[in-house]
């Protein structure tokens, strides 16, 4: 009884602090959209920014000078393009975090720990070093990423499978193993082709970077990631019952060998188009949840909104510091992110032993 107190002791619980929560949280993110179109190396003033904006909207005849020229190219076709997918794939990559570690039952769990961060890799360097699937056009490595991310999941589940249906364990040491090879074949790709220039590609590519944002990307990966969060959501009470184990949810008349396989698929789509358009971004998936289980628990019914919200709000944040930091120059994302996760892990497993239950389990 007492560790049950103590499990809940700095939990916001009760549905009227959701509701505030998540209303906070959506306030914030509207705020960070907003507000990150202001930065950049340009120097536009807000009322120039706000009116390019305002004119793209509402298409406002008095605003009609706003709709072109180097301002407007610069605030509609560059920035507003860069903050709507920082927003999906922070969205993305923390609900998939997520889903992942209700999947294996390891807090520790992030998007990439069964392969696909591997098998994206491998995907990119083979089209960067090799020039496989340059017939898929000018974004064939962005495209081979994707395909890679995809296959590795997929090899992944029938490893998982084989001799037997898969289980968390399963999952988890086959996603070990599909990341050690992919790993090898990426260090053998670029050790063959003995391309220095192709080398250094890889290696950007790998940090993660939102400048090669457009329109045309965000129309797909939009509706992607907000659909599977949507659906996500609504498999809550599945996702709770994989805390319990695949014992207990029989007991209970759930066999949840399809809905893992199921919620694993969809979870490789939607990485699988974050990675397509942003390249690899780490620890998002992994410290993001964390810190919403501290103070909401394990129900998936408020833990996958408030996720959402919260890793698109940090992710926007992250990206306009990248663009800022270095004078005249742009970190990518992903060292950024990576330096600000870490540290924060390593001070939330100091402090709090990590696990489902939040504090101090």
């Amino acid at each position: 009884m007492r560790r049950g107190i103590g499990n809940n002791r700095n939990k916001v619980l009760g549905s009227a602090a959701f509701a505030t929560a998540f209303t906070v949280l959506l306030v914030l993110l509207v705020f960070s959209v907003l507000a990150s179109i202001t930065f950049g190396n340009a120097d536009i003033s807000l009322k120039d920014v706000y009116s390019v904006v305002a004119y793209e909207l509402f298409h406002a005849d008095s605003l009609s000078d706003c709709g072109q020229g180097a301002v407007h190219d610069v605030v509609w076709l560059i920035r507003f393009p860069r903050v709507i997918l920082a927003l999906c794939v922070g969205m993305g990559l923390s609900v998939c975090g997520v889903v992942m570690q209700a999947i294996v039952k390891n807090p520790l769990a992030d998007p990439y720990i069964l392969g696909i961060s591997s098998g994206a890799s491998l995907g990119a360097t083979l089209a960067i070093m090799l020039g496989v699937g340059t017939f898929f056009g000018s974004n064939f490595v962005g495209v081979m990423a994707f395909i890679g991310a995809l296959l590795t999941s997929f090899s992944v589940i029938g490893i998982a499978n084989m001799g037997g249906r898969a289980n968390a364990g399963k999952l988890i040491l086959a996603g070990m193993a599909v990341n050690a090879v992919c790993s090898a074949f990426s260090s053998f790709a670029i050790y063959i082709a003995n391309d220095n220039n192709g080398a250094a590609e890889v290696a950007r590519w790998t940090m993660g970077n939102l400048s090669a944002a457009s329109w045309e990307d965000n129309r797909v990966i939009l509706p992607v990631i907000v659909g599977g969060t949507l659906v996500f959501w609504t498999q809550f009470r599945n996702l709770n019952l994989m805390l319990l184990g695949d014992e207990t949810s029989v007991t209970l008349g759930t066999d949840l060998h399809k809905a893992r396989l199921a919620y694993l698929i969809l979870s490789s789509v939607m990485i699988g188009f974050a990675v397509y358009c942003a390249g690899m971004i780490g620890f998002v998936g992994l410290v993001i949840p964390h810190v919403v289980r501290m103070f909401f628990g394990t129900d998936h019914k408020r833990l996958i909104p408030l996720c959402a919200l919260l890793g698109a709000s940090f992710l926007i944040w992250a990206d306009v510091l990248s663009r800022i930091i270095l004078k005249n120059a742009e970190m990518p994302v992903g060292i950024l992110v990576s330096m600000i996760g870490a540290p924060c892990f390593i001070y939330l497993m100091v402090r709090r032993r990590y696990g489902f239950g939040g504090a101090g389990e």
